[in-house]
């Protein structure tokens, strides 16, 4: 069988490709690709023990049979922003205002709105930064920034609406990486709590993954949360 494997951020430049077609035996998982693909590349050996993996956007482990056609991706733990879904959640290029998001959440029954804007800052770890570049498996990112809202509301089912929206490619200081609205009938129905909750987790599953640019070269940022199985939704 043929599978399709995608490679982000640091992966990527590890194999020096993005997207490869790999051909596997009947009753081959995971491991047995992840096998061959260190045997090919044996950089990836050394990123193994924090590689993420998907098939067909959702997370997966190295037990997981593949098929006939499976997408699978490999990356590093992300490190994100950082009505009309698609406008809702959506990852573009374009920059993020702040009024235009808070005005797609709010209805006739709103009376509270918080927002949380993600802003590119000169500094970071002690670091001077001057740009970042943000990167994104986008289909699976835009399916995890729902599942997100979709955690937000059932924590908090009070919340009349809830938008988030990741920028990627070249940043610059100042500029807005991610924001994230959430409205609700009163400021005690949970869109603080919401707002939070959601830019908390859109840095452990959304994947998204930034590379700061400085005096001192530039270098991946990735997280801490290995994302499981457990986070499939």
């Amino acid at each position: 069988m043929k599978v399709t494997v995608k490679l982000f951020a640091r992966l990527r430049e590890l194999t020096g490709a993005g997207s490869l077609v790999r051909t596997l035996a009947d009753e081959a998982t995971i491991a047995d690709l992840i096998e061959g693909l260190q045997q090919e590349f044996p950089k990836l050996a050394g990123a193994a023990p924090k590689t993420i993996i998907s098939v067909n956007h959702e997370f997966a482990d190295l037990g997981t049979p593949l098929a006939e056609g499976d997408e699978v991706a490999l990356f590093p733990p992300v490190s994100g922003g950082s009505g009309a879904e698609p406008a809702k959640f959506a990852i573009t290029f374009d920059p993020i205002s702040l009024d235009e998001m808070a005005a797609r959440v709010v209805k006739p029954e709103t009376g509270a709105v918080a927002v949380f804007g993600g802003v590119v800052r000169n500094v970071s770890a002690g670091k001077d930064v001057e740009r970042l570049e943000y990167e994104a498996y986008e289909e699976m990112a835009v399916a995890k920034l729902k599942q997100v809202a979709a955690e937000a509301r059932q924590q908090w089912p009070k919340i009349v609406d809830i938008a988030i929206v990741q920028r990627i490619g070249r940043l610059e200081v100042g500029e807005n990486a991610v924001v994230v609205a959430v409205s609700s009938p009163h400021r005690g129905d949970g869109c603080f709590e919401a707002c939070a909750y959601a830019i908390n987790r859109l840095k452990e599953i959304v994947p998204i993954w930034k590379k700061e640019f400085g005096p001192d070269g530039d270098e991946w940022i990735e997280g801490d949360y290995l994302p499981s199985t457990a986070d499939a939704q």
